[in-house]
């Protein structure tokens, strides 16, 4: 099931926003796409901060395509105008084909030379009701053809993921080891090669994201027990993690989201 806000500092405040599961032969390759539309008054902006999940996404917009790799940080991003943006959460098994070393594009992005790419998705975009379905189509049609059947190691670079980030997740990296049959060294470089991250930061990801959710959609949920929940020490390590990633603590969050 696809979280239509995970990742979202603060769902109220988005445009227009969907997330389209991605189905068929690119669901090795990306776990959803998503696509904001907005239409902006002139003079305003609409500021979107996301604490990202930690992966690559394959983004196409009006201005080209982009690659965007993992943050270490929370990030935002000011809408103005019209606009739409269509973006893939890359899966490792479609990281090789895109980019050499993921861990130069942490906290960065290069824009991608593919008109075809870029044609295709706008002339989707253009098209009216369902425009939205026909636009992860041809996306998904693109990736399949450009980057094939995942080899072996790849789909053992998908289940790493999904072992240090999906639902019921490894608390430790020697944990997501075990999961996996591989050893810690592997499971290290495995993550740089496909993400460009540490096991250690991406569990600590997720574990930011769920608590965000938490203080967010559970205004009466004491702090210490999210805290406890999951896996942190204690009320001053998760606000640690709150103020290192977010720049606020978690009390101050759920104040603005309730503004």
């Amino acid at each position: 099931m696809v979280n239509s806000t995970g990742g979202v500092l603060y769902p109220a405040r988005l445009p227009q926003f969907h997330r389209l599961p991605a189905v068929g032969q690119v669901a090795e390759l990306v776990a959803w796409f998503w696509i904001p539309e907005w239409d902006i008054e002139p003079g305003r902006a609409s500021r979107q901060e996301i604490v990202g999940y930690p992966a690559l996404n394959l983004v196409v917009e009006q201005q080209g395509v982009t690659l965007s790799g993992a943050t270490t940080r929370a990030s935002h991003r000011d809408l103005r105008g019209r606009g739409w943006a269509v973006g893939a959460l890359l899966r490792p098994a479609a990281v090789a084909a895109l980019i050499d070393a993921p861990a130069s594009l942490v906290d960065d992005m290069r824009t991608l030379d593919e008109p075809a790419l870029h044609a295709e998705v706008t002339r989707a975009m253009a098209t009216g009701e369902g425009h939205r379905d026909r636009a992860v189509s041809v996306f998904s049609r693109w990736l399949v053809d450009r980057i094939g059947e995942p080899t072996d190691a790849a789909r053992l670079a998908n289940a790493m993921v999904e072992v240090l980030g999906g639902d019921g997740g490894a608390v430790t990296p020697a944990e997501a080891a075990t999961r996996l049959a591989v050893s810690v060294r592997t499971l290290e470089r495995m993550a740089h090669r496909s993400v460009g991250m540490s096991p250690a930061a991406m569990i600590r990801r997720r574990r930011l994201q769920d608590a965000a959710q938490l203080v967010r959609d559970d205004a009466g949920a004491d702090l210490s027990t999210i805290a406890a929940e999951l896996g942190y020490a204690d009320h001053a390590h998760l606000t640690r993690d709150f103020r290192a990633v977010l720049g606020i603590a978690p009390r101050t969050y759920r104040a603005e989201v309730d503004e």
